[in-house]
């Protein structure tokens, strides 16, 4: 059957298909075979190592329900700061004033060409000469620092993009009937660009959860993938197994996040279409009227 995308497949493409298909799987099988094999000769799939992870909860109590607590809480102090400062800076960004879109646009272009991890380095720094926080609770104020100024930058970039993508019709129409420009933003572009910038925002907030990583690597805060490493040295080269298990809730983490905002956005979408409203016939005999002589329903009464 053909589609308005492509045309229906003859049968010398399907063959050359399913000998693809056949050809994909052999080499899986053999990458998934030698994968195996290269693990079992270093021992990295003895019961010993993978043990701690089915056979109690010292492993979850101890190191990895702290570290997951650390990556949620950098997280979603991240997120929290960073979504309405993004969406400031991007509606910034489209300001008539060039003494605010200008500069906006500096400081927007500036954090997104420094890679985050130097800001996160650089907060650090920032924090330890400048500021009276504890040692102890300078990581996560670095890393939350260098998350915010960097998604930040980049949710303007997604809010600008957004906003630009509706029709221009729209503004012009609103500004036609006597909307100020700041109506017209929070009345009619705003809440059509959510739905579209969506999707985008929720990849970069799974960007945020990931680069919490960063903060344990380089500035020793306790996250989730930091407590592998620890947990690894304790119970004894099992480097293998705890990292399959931290990348596991990594997944199920973003999974769920993703899933939720697949949910909403059609939530929204929903909402967004007409409901289709049914009126009676003395109604439309008088809608008839109004439309045909302008004196209310006095056609429909006709």
């Amino acid at each position: 059957m053909s589609s308005v995308l492509y045309d229906a497949q003859g049968p010398r493409a399907k063959r050359r298909n399913v000998l693809y298909t056949a050809g994909f799987l052999v080499v899986l099988a053999a990458v998934l075979w030698w994968v195996y094999r290269a693990l079992d000769d270093k021992g990295q799939l003895e019961w010993v190592l993978w043990k701690p992870f089915f056979t109690g909860t010292e492993a979850y109590s101890t190191y990895i329900w702290p570290g997951l607590q650390n990556t949620l809480k950098a997280a979603a102090l991240a997120m929290v700061i960073a979504l309405p400062l993004g969406a400031v800076l991007g509606i910034a960004r489209l300001s008539d004033h060039a003494w605010i879109r200008v500069p906006v646009g500096v400081v927007v272009e500036f954090f997104r060409a420094i890679p985050v991890l130097v800001l996160m380095i650089f907060g650090n720094a920032l924090y330890a000469q400048y500021t009276d926080v504890s040692s102890d609770d300078r990581p996560l104020y670095a890393v939350v620092t260098g998350l915010v100024l960097y998604n930040a930058s980049v949710l303007a970039e997604i809010v600008r993009a957004g906003i630009l993508a509706l029709p221009r019709g729209q503004s012009e129409a609103a500004m036609a009937i006597g909307l100020r420009k700041s109506q017209v933003m929070r009345i009619i572009l705003l809440p059509q660009s959510v739905t579209a910038m969506l999707p985008a925002i929720v990849s970069q907030l799974v960007v945020v959860v990931k680069d919490t990583a960063l903060g344990g690597a380089v500035l020793t805060f306790p996250e989730l993938l930091s407590s592998a490493n620890t947990m690894a040295s304790y119970y004894g080269a099992n480097i293998i197994a705890s990292l399959t298990v931290v990348a596991a809730i990594y997944v199920v983490i973003n999974f769920s996040v993703t899933s939720f905002a697949s949910w909403l956005e059609g939530r929204l979408r929903r909402r967004k279409k007409s409901t289709g409203t049914v009126i009676g016939v003395q109604d439309a005999a008088s809608v008839a009227g109004t439309a045909a002589t302008g004196a209310g329903g006095a056609a429909g009464g006709v």
